[in-house]
């Protein structure tokens, strides 16, 4: 049940990180504030910003094999990402798609992996 509820505030940090930053960005779009280039950018970023700070929480309240919590975090998110693609958009699977979901995998990895070196700093 822990287990459950680490994931489910991570998942809550990181749809409410999207969201937000999703919202802010497209208000500077909508007011010419930011160009289309630097917006398919930034379409790109929010969600690896989002799931590194998810993934980062998961982390720091892990005990041990940040790598291991991080790649759980980062499949059940590319899950929800993924079933939201087909049923909302009906993408297809493509090459970009494989390798945008492993940049986003190995982002949750890594922050995970950060998050539970940095709780051990803080325990010293």
């Amino acid at each position: 049940m822990e287990q459950v509820k680490k994931i489910g505030i991570s998942l809550i940090y990181t749809i409410c990180f999207i969201i937000g930053l999703t919202f802010i960005f497209s208000i500077f779009n909508y007011f010419n504030i930011i160009n289309d280039t630097i917006f398919k950018f930034i379409k790109i970023l929010i969600p690896i910003i989002s799931i590194f700070i998810g993934s980062f929480l998961i982390g720091k309240k892990s005990i041990s094999k940040g790598w291991l919590e991080g790649i759980k975090y980062g499949l059940i998110i590319l899950i929800i990402m993924f079933l939201f693609s087909i049923i909302f958009f009906r993408n297809n699977l493509s090459l970009k798609i494989i390798i945008y979901y492993s940049i986003l995998l190995l982002t949750s990895t890594t922050a995970s992996m950060i998050g539970i070196n940095f709780k051990k700093i803080d325990n010293k």
